[in-house]
């Protein structure tokens, strides 16, 4: 996962610079004092981002739970058939629609739903046997 790696770098950089530190050695110019400043505005760097990337997947799942509660209300429109993919606010919609009509109001069911930036309906229409 994404996070999961940023964490271990910020880990591995932040030890490395305190192991470097307490050898005495230096790794620039800079004194121990403000290495390790660095290496704490690097972390709360990091954690900001974390948290705003937390915030965006949480509001990404609303989306999606929205979308979906929506298509399923649709008595065309069945949301086992229907993927819903949401990646900051926009949405893809993959699987298949029974009609043309159906696959064009799935978009605009989509796009009600309060959150949702763009729309990327993938849908095809069932072929009937």
């Amino acid at each position: 996962m994404k996070t999961t790696h940023r964490y271990t770098a910020l880990i591995a950089a932040a030890a490395a610079t305190v192991l470097i530190a307490a050898c005495g050695e230096k790794l620039d110019d800079s004194t121990v004092g403000q290495q390790i400043d660095n290496s704490s505005a690097t972390v709360q760097s990091a954690a900001t981002e974390m948290k705003n990337d937390a915030q965006v997947a949480a509001n990404d799942m609303a989306i999606t739970t929205k979308v979906n509660a929506a298509l399923a209300a649709d008595d065309q429109l069945s949301a086992l058939k229907i993927d819903v993919d949401t990646e900051a606010g926009n949405v893809a919609l993959t699987g298949t629609a029974p009609d043309e009509a159906s696959r064009a109001r799935a978009t605009t069911l989509t796009a009600a739903v309060d959150g949702v930036v763009t729309v990327d309906n993938r849908l095809t229409v069932e072929k009937n046997s």
